[in-house]
C-alpha cells in the first residue's frame, strides 16, 4: 500500500499525517506542491493540515492552484482515495474535488481542543472500522472551519449519504453540524478535525486510529 502526502509551503501536519500512514501499513513519499505528478502505484493522498501560503487570499486557495494539484484532481477522478485534514479540506473544497467551502468559525477566534464527533456513515473505507452514531473524541485546531454549503447542496449530501461525521455541540457554526463530508463516489473525504493527531494512546487517545485501520483493511481486501 502506497500513500503520498503533499508539502505545501506552511503545512505542518504533513509529517503527523505521513506517521498516521505509516504506522497502519502504508510506504509515504512525501510530495512537494510544485510536483507535477505523483508517484507511480499511489493509492491514496493525503493533503495536511497547517496553513498552506500563510491562507492569504482564502484557507487553501492557492494551493489549490499548486501543479500537484492537476495530479491529484486526475488521481481521483480515475477512482483515487484522497484523504484532506484542516486545511486540506479547505483545498479539498477550492478544487472543487468536494463541495461547499470552510469559512472564519462563526466565533471569529482560533479554537484548539477535543471535540466530540458523531460518526454519521460506514459506508466508505474511511468510516468503516466505527460504528453507525458512535461518538468520537478528535481535536480541532483551526481558525477557518465553518463549513457552509447552499440548501441543494446539503440536500445532495443527506440524500447520498455523504455527511462523514457531525459535530456534537457545534464549535464553528458549521451547517448541519458537518464535521466531514465524502465525494459522490465516497473515495474522497475532508474533515476539519485532526484523526491523525489520535492513533496513539501516549498523544492522548486513540478514536483517529479506526480510520487509518479502516483503510488499510479496504486497500488490502483490493
Amino acid at each position: 500500500m502506497k500513500a503520498a502526502v503533499i508539502v505545501f509551503p506552511g503545512s505542518n501536519c504533513d509529517r503527523d499525517l505521513a506517521v498516521a500512514f505509516r504506522k497502519a501499513g502504508f510506504s509515504v513519499d512525501m510530495v512537494w506542491h510544485k510536483d507535477p505528478t505523483l508517484p507511480e502505484g499511489v493509492d491514496i493522498v493525503g493533503i495536511p493540515g497547517g496553513f498552506s501560503f500563510g491562507d492569504y487570499l482564502r484557507c487553501g486557495a492557492i494551493a489549490g492552484q499548486s501543479p500537484v494539484m492537476q495530479a491529484v484532481a486526475a488521481h481521483v477522478n480515475r477512482g483515487g482515495y484522497a484523504l484532506g485534514i484542516c486545511n486540506g479540506f479547505q483545498v479539498l473544497c477550492e478544487t472543487g474535488l468536494l463541495p461547499g467551502a470552510l469559512m472564519r468559525n462563526a466565533g471569529l477566534k482560533f479554537i484548539c481542543r477535543m471535540q466530540t464527533l458523531r460518526v454519521e456513515t460506514t459506508n466508505s473505507v474511511f468510516t468503516q472500522s466505527y460504528a453507525e452514531g458512535q461518538q468520537i473524541e478528535i481535536p480541532l485546531a483551526h481558525h477557518d472551519g465553518n463549513y457552509v454549503i447552499d440548501a441543494e447542496g446539503l440536500a445532495a449530501l443527506k440524500a447520498q449519504d455523504r455527511v462523514a461525521f457531525r459535530y456534537v455541540g457545534n464549535p464553528n457554526g458549521a451547517t448541519d453540524d458537518i464535521a466531514g463530508v465524502l465525494s459522490d463516489n465516497r473515495r474522497v473525504l475532508g474533515m476539519m478535525p485532526h484523526p491523525e493527531r489520535v492513533i496513539d494512546a501516549s498523544h492522548g487517545g486513540t478514536d483517529g486510529w479506526a480510520m487509518f485501520t479502516g483503510l488499510t483493511q479496504a486497500l488490502v481486501a483490493a
